[in-house]
């Protein structure tokens, strides 16, 4: 919904109601994530819930939902004959929820807006279905919660597991009892994340590290450059990142915000730098820390590093040299290969051809620490 915020608030300030079809699962080869939006009013319609797939369909379906004022749970894409009826030729299958949004079905949407804007976590929950209340919603910020999904216990389990979601950055649907059971899993919840973009502390101010900040800024990552050079570290020469910092890297990373989504890419190969700050570095909770290097450079920098004193537990976390073996050698060619790898440890992947490959192309829907959904 992030994406078309922006569009559904001029519509909900002015008093309007539309309808909000929102991606809440995907199974197989899907083109869209859950927490894609697509909303419509009248004849007007923003966001995409299929890349184009079935997006005439749930047109048509978002402006009877506005219609009627009732949710709607609708797949997409369950036999052969279904998906190229709706255009979802890809093979895979999407449920979308389909709701209708105004002031008095969604008040808590300014303030939802306004978290988001501000960079503070909020999360959305929705029952998908019966036996809940389909639905009704619960919007959870880290110390206070509005609405009602119909039953207290129900709301203070999905409290419960929408914080923990909030601190992972992680969308999807929970499942629980009719009274918020855990044992029981037919009453499903959608729970959409708010969660400020992930970090990503890009050290050294060379070349590279320009073309990795654009590629982590497309990769949806608030982006830091950081290097000691004030004549090498200016906004001007990275115009893509979201700050510029002149320090030296480990002063700067000994007081920077690290959490398990931040990434950590350090380009230095210069040991008086990237030394000190790989110390630092692989003593935070930081989800991913690469550094760029010859084989040669890397093992002098882990000769060092032990030297200094690191276990070979922390040692371990080292992703050198930085990025997939893809045959990379210009800037652009090497931030590729570094989102490639964060990639990879996302999704799990095996980085491979997929041509070499077999099975389902989407590896299952649990991304491990350190990497944005």
């Amino acid at each position: 919904m992030r994406d078309v915020l922006s569009q559904i608030m001029r519509w909900w300030e002015a008093g309007e109601t539309f309808g909000l079809a929102t991606v809440v699962g995907t199974f197989r080869s899907a083109p869209r994530p859950p927490g894609a939006a697509m909303a419509v009013l009248g004849d007007e319609v923003v966001g995409s819930v299929s890349g184009g797939c079935v997006e005439g369909a749930v047109f048509e379906l978002a402006g009877e939902v506005a219609a009627h004022g009732r949710p709607v749970l609708q797949r997409y894409g369950v036999s052969d004959d279904d998906a190229f009826s709706v255009g979802l030729t890809c093979g895979g299958i999407i449920d979308i929820l389909v709701e209708p949004v105004s002031k008095a079905t969604f008040p808590e949407l300014g303030r939802v807006a306004a978290s988001v804007r501000d960079g503070e976590p909020v999360a959305v929950a929705t029952v998908m279905s019966a036996p809940g209340r389909p639905g009704a919603r619960r919007v959870i910020w880290a110390d206070e919660s509005s609405g009602s999904l119909g039953v207290p216990r129900l709301d203070a389990a999905v409290d419960d597991d929408a914080r923990g979601m909030l601190a992972q950055g992680l969308t999807g649907v929970r499942r629980y009892g009719p009274e918020g059971e855990r044992r029981l899993d037919d009453l499903p919840v959608f729970v959409h994340s708010f969660a400020p973009p992930p970090r990503m502390l890009v050290f050294g101010a060379i070349d590279f590290a320009a073309a990795v900040a654009r590629v982590g800024k497309f990769l949806g990552y608030h982006v830091v450059v950081c290097d000691a050079r004030p004549v090498f570290a200016t906004p001007k020469r990275f115009p893509e990142a979201d700050e510029v910092v002149v320090k030296w890297p480990h002063d700067y990373l000994s007081s920077a915000h690290v959490d398990e989504r931040t990434v950590i890419c350090v380009l230095t190969h210069d040991p008086k730098f990237d030394v000190p700050l790989l110390e630092v570095a692989l003593r935070t909770r930081a989800g991913y820390v690469g550094a760029m290097g010859s084989r040669r450079t890397h093992d002098d920098r882990m000769r060092r590093l032990r030297e200094a004193g690191l276990t070979e537990a922390e040692l371990s976390r080292l992703r050198s040299p930085i990025g997939l073996d893809l045959g990379a050698r210009t800037p652009e060619e090497t931030a590729v290969s570094i989102a490639a790898e964060l990639i990879r440890l996302r999704w799990g992947g095996t980085g491979r051809a997929l041509t070499d490959t077999t099975g389902r192309i989407h590896a299952a829907d649990q991304p491990p620490r350190g990497t944005p959904l």
